[in-house]
């Protein structure tokens, strides 16, 4: 008896048995993949919404559903999926790289700075895994999420006002050279990372990302990644997304000129419209890309695109073999400035995360002026019917 209880000490896990690092739900359960639509501010007609509610959908659900908490809840999907990096202590085994075109303010003893500029891509997302497997979680919030050092989990008060979305996706350790190289060509704003040597060798891509943002003040100032490049990123769980990452040579916008073609899909899009050089609904090339203008995800209630920061896009049609359409969640928008900076997106073909997007999007600005309901028939979008006065939008 005395052996086997020795045997069973021996090979007990030093400091017990360890979570595996994953996307988590609201109920604490580990997730392939799930999105999550923060809601903007709503004061109007209705219930009354404060800016921390958010809707969630993951692999196996049927569409949004509320989610339990807030989202500064270390307990929710997020807070949870999130509270890994402060929770792994240092560790020789796990990675883990912050970026975000607007970094965390810094304290510097006497008072806040934020140093976020137009460097770099315009990227926002965390990377976290060990020898085994990790997360990737594309988003877009400001000032998120707080450094390691913080040492637990926080929601920035300047990410509340307005919408925002995140996707979280869980991989094998061997998809996080990928990762690293999609990232590379982003060229992001990385403000907290570490990849132990352990690792580096295993996603030396990953760990040229840390180097670099620790060994200069510009963000990749020698480095010459190619312009633009997408990849199939398989999910532990075997879900394929797609990867479009662009640099600043692309010099082009994200969406018109590479993802509708690529995807061969009429796309319609979210972004943030309260900046200078918006660019317009375009029909130019064949495939048409919209921008959206009025938004009701999960019919909750119905605010302007001026109320959401996220960054995602649907296709208009689901494809005729019923497999869905596109949904696509990143980190860049659609405006000239933005065509000279690194960025991406990461898009799926499913049929409930297809339909959750596209019954989202309401209203449309069409090619040549003027808004319209995004479900118009093509034939009818030309520049003299979409004449409507925007003032018309609720």
């Amino acid at each position: 008896m005395f052996p086997l209880l020795a045997l069973l000490i021996l090979y007990q896990p030093v400091g017990g048995t360890t979570s595996p690092i994953t996307c988590y739900n609201d109920q604490g359960d580990a997730v392939d993949w799930f999105y999550l639509y923060k809601l903007p501010k709503h004061h109007g007609s209705g219930t009354p919404y404060n800016g921390q509610k958010y809707l969630l959908m993951e692999r196996g659900s049927e569409g949004w559903t509320d989610g339990k908490v807030m989202v500064n809840d270390s307990s929710g999907a997020l807070g949870r999926t999130v509270s890994q990096l402060y929770t792994q202590g240092k560790s020789g085994e796990v990675a883990y790289i912050l970026y975000n075109d607007q970094r965390p303010p810094v304290y510097l003893g006497d008072r806040w700075v934020d140093d976020s500029g137009n460097r770099g891509g315009h990227t926002k997302g965390v990377v976290l895994l060990d020898k085994n497997q990790g997360f990737w979680l594309v988003h877009s919030t400001p000032h998120f999420p707080p450094v390691k050092r913080a040492g637990q989990y926080s929601y920035p008060s300047t990410g509340v006002t307005n919408g925002q979305n995140f996707i979280c996706v869980t991989y094998p350790l061997e998809r996080f050279q990928t990762i690293g190289e999609q990232l590379q060509i982003n060229q992001p704003n990385v403000y907290d990372c570490d990849v132990p040597q352990s690792l580096a060798s295993v996603v030396p891509a990953l760990a040229a990302v840390c180097t670099k943002s620790r060994s200069t003040n510009d963000i990749f100032p020698h480095s010459k990644p190619v312009a633009n490049r997408s990849v199939t990123l398989t999910s532990q769980h075997g879900t394929d997304f797609i990867s479009f990452a662009k640099g600043a040579s692309f010099n082009n916008d994200l969406y018109h000129s590479w993802v509708a073609p690529t995807l061969q899909s009429d796309l319609l899009v979210q972004f943030w419209v309260r900046s200078t050089g918006v660019l317009p609904s375009d029909c130019s090339l064949g495939w048409k890309v919209l921008d959206i203008t009025l938004i009701s995800p999960g019919q909750t209630f119905t605010f302007k695109t001026s109320q959401d920061h996220s960054k995602w896009a649907v296709s208009v049609k689901p494809a005729r073999d019923g497999a869905g359409g596109w949904v696509c969640v990143g980190d860049i928008n659609r405006n000239e400035a933005e065509e000279k900076r690194g960025g991406g997106t990461v898009c799926l073909r499913d049929p409930v995360v297809w339909k959750a997007y596209r019954t989202a999007a309401l209203d449309c600005e069409m090619c040549g002026g003027g808004t319209g309901k995004c479900d118009v028939s093509w034939s009818q979008m030309s520049s003299s019917q979409g004449q409507q006065d925007v003032a018309d939008m609720s």
